[in-house]
């Protein structure tokens, strides 16, 4: 019998090339891209299998310089030094369009005496823009076999699945890069006393600052009159100019252009969309009608999804005989489920374009135009990829934070990014906009798009105004700068990521899911029985729901929330809600679905007709407020306060956070209910 073979490889290449693109084609798998730098911020692996030979394809972090400046950086030079003898070569990512900035870094890979192959990503890009690359000159000047690829539309992806199987993989038989006269002396010492066999690995030994692959320390040589010019800095600087020399060299000879081509549409949208007035009028125009979407469109598939839950909750509750079995599924787990569910319409919409402005490249222009904003706020323009990326969630933005150089910036944009509204809350803003705002509009703008276009813009402004306030505490090391190519604008693969925003929907609804199932059972569990219930009565009836034991629970936390207008059945919704904002959406349903025996009646209106002993209604404008107010503020959940200690390694950074959200959630609620009431 014939056993497949198994080869490792490696996706390398600058960030913005297409590599996650070439990634999901080969290994046929859905990791988000976006055109724009920081999609890619840890290692992603996937396999495929072609011709009876399995391969596994590692996505590193894209990267400019074999030099890391941020920590997806450092990850990307770790994992590509340390793991030499584990994989079969690199398969190298180019842009069409930014061959020149690609290279660097090409060369610094064949240098090490790593084998590659290299791919050329984009090319219809180029051709469109009158640009032609002769590919045979420019292999021969490489010394590399090219492989041409439109990875959008796998073109040339079967190419690169073929080199790999015959191991097309080239090996540089010579070093590109030529040590400066003033170094080459110490370096070949360096070389010859650590055993390398080609001196570039000495040069980057010295350059990193450390040594390559755990050699031997070469401190003993650093006493010598040569090595106190050898700054690692300045080493790489000389590299870096050295190199982009002889790239133009090369390029010079392969690169032609059109005369007098004619201005872009890129160039042309460029003047409005990065303009310094403009460019934020229509980012702003561009949130309000995803914001109107996000209730216009999605307005009959929630109907649809809540009275089919209605339905199921009615046809189960009269065809299961009375009973526990009947009222934990028709007053419990079916409500909760569906409290979620309704809004997947929702958060399906809100993320779809926001991947479509990833993909067409605009969200690039966002972090360029944003950087003129953040400065003032500590933070720069590279923070709002992390912002942006909070409103779908917390917990990968505040990962994707590793492509933020500066340690100050990058602390601070993860201490702050969870004010952002993530897609969890949209649940618990659209039920109480629904429940305290009307279906008037304004310049036939929906009251509710605007209100909740208003929450999202009030996560950002608390953002930078708690960044403001941190940066005063956090001690800078270095200023930095932002340096970005903007990419040219392309045509969203609407299809594509479609499928991507069904997998994440999917993933919302089962990860929700899962918690509101063990939650519902528990809650049905405490509202079904109570303290001053008989044994016998234990399996035959159930007692009222204020009388339970949850009602019990619920009201003893009740003098701590009251301050924010706040009922215990409201308190139970927020406790929960800490295992993951959306569970306050469950919850309510939950409880509200066994407190009568209405099952054809929708929670809304059982939410909106609701009062307290005292005739004032539960949900009133001033309590709705005060709820929208603590969660646009309130830490996020647990797994996002993992993440960050994760990412900050501190639980004195981990605390604070904590400590500031909860308690400006809680003032800013009660300032905002006792004034309002």
């Amino acid at each position: 019998m014939q056993h497949s073979q198994k080869k490792k490889v490696l996706l390398v290449g600058n960030p913005n090339v297409g590599k996650s693109t070439v990634f999901n084609a080969l290994c046929n798998k859905k990791q988000k891209t976006g055109n724009y730098a920081g999609v890619t911020v840890a290692s992603h692996s996937g396999h495929y299998s072609f011709k009876n030979e399995e391969v596994e394809v590692i996505d590193l972090p894209g990267s400019y310089s074999i030099y890391p400046s941020s920590e997806d950086e450092a990850i990307f030079s770790k994992f590509l030094i340390d793991e030499q003898k584990n994989y079969a070569g690199v398969i190298y990512i180019l842009e069409a369009l930014s061959l020149k900035r690609g290279l660097l870094l090409f060369q610094q890979i064949q240098d090490m005496g790593i084998p590659m192959i290299l791919v050329v990503n984009q090319i219809d890009q180029a051709e469109r823009r009158g640009i032609t690359i002769d590919i045979q000159k420019f292999s021969e000047a490489l010394d590399i076999t090219i492989i041409q690829t439109n990875a959008k539309e796998q073109i040339g992806i079967n190419e690169i699945k073929e080199a790999v199987l015959k191991n097309q993989f080239v090996k540089a038989e010579k070093i590109s890069f030529e040590t400066p006269n003033e170094h080459k002396n110490f370096i070949k010492k360096v070389a010859s006393h650590n055993g390398l066999d080609n001196e570039y690995k000495a040069w980057m030994s010295l350059s990193l600052g450390t040594d390559l692959e755990r050699i031997e320390s070469v401190m003993e040589l650093m006493n010598e009159p040569d090595s106190k010019t050898l700054v690692p800095k300045r080493l790489q600087v000389q590299e870096t100019v050295r190199r982009y020399q002889s790239v133009d060299k090369i390029l010079s000879n392969v690169i032609s252009k059109k005369p007098q081509f004619k201005e872009l549409l890129t160039e042309k949208l460029d003047k409005v969309l990065v303009h310094k007035f403009w460019g934020y009028v229509v980012f702003l125009m561009i949130l309000l009608i995803i914001f109107q979407s996000v209730f216009f469109l999605a307005e009959y598939p929630m109907s649809w999804i809540d009275d089919l839950f209605s339905w199921m909750t009615t046809f189960i509750s009269e065809h299961l005989p009375k009973g526990p079995i009947n009222s934990l599924i028709s007053n419990g787990i079916v409500p909760g489920i569906g409290g979620i569910v309704v809004f997947a319409p929702q958060i399906g919409i809100l993320l779809y374009f926001l991947y479509l402005l990833e993909d067409s490249g605009y969200m690039a222009r966002v972090v360029f135009l944003m950087d003129r904003l953040l400065r003032p706020f500590g933070l720069n323009g590279k923070s709002i990829v992390p912002l942006v990326s909070g409103t779908a969630c917390a917990i990968p933005a505040v990962i994707s934070t590793r492509n933020i150089e500066n340690l100050k910036e990058r602390l601070l944009t993860i201490l702050v990014t969870p004010f952002m509204t993530c897609s969890a809350r949209l649940p618990v803003y659209s039920i109480i906009i629904g429940l305290i705002i009307s279906d008037g509009t304004f310049l036939g703008i929906k009251y509710k798009a605007l209100v909740l276009m208003g929450m999202y813009l009030l996560g950002f402004v608390v953002a930078l105004l708690s960044a403001s306030v941190l940066k005063r505490f956090i001690k800078n090391k270095g200023k930095t700068y932002l340096v970005m190519d903007l990419p040219t604008y392309k045509k969203p693969l609407f299809r594509y990521d479609f499928k991507m925003v069904l997998g994440k929907v999917w993933d919302f609804i089962t990860g929700a899911g899962k918690i509101i199932f063990i939650v519902s059972i528990i809650i049905w569990f405490l509202s079904y029985f109570g303290p001053k219930q008989k044994p016998d009565q234990f399996v035959a009836s159930n007692v009222h729901l204020d009388h339970s034991y949850l009602a019990k629970m619920g009201k003893g936390i009740e003098p701590l929330i009251a301050p924010l207008g706040y009922d215990w059945k409201m308190g139970v919704g927020i406790l929960t809600s800490f295992v993951a904002r959306e569970v306050f959406v469950g919850t309510m349903s939950t409880l509200y679905s066994l407190e009568d025996d209405a099952p054809e009646v929708k929670v809304i209106d059982k939410m909106r007709r609701d009062e307290k002993p005292n005739g004032e209604k539960v949900f009133s404008f001033a309590t709705g407020v005060s709820v929208l107010l603590f969660y646009a503020f309130a830490m996020q959940c647990v797994s996002t306060l993992a993440v960050v200690y994760r990412e900050t390694k501190s639980w004195k950074w981990t605390g604070l956070q904590v400590v500031m959200m909860t308690g400006l959630a809680y003032f800013v609620s009660m300032i905002a209910y006792q004034i309002l009431k």
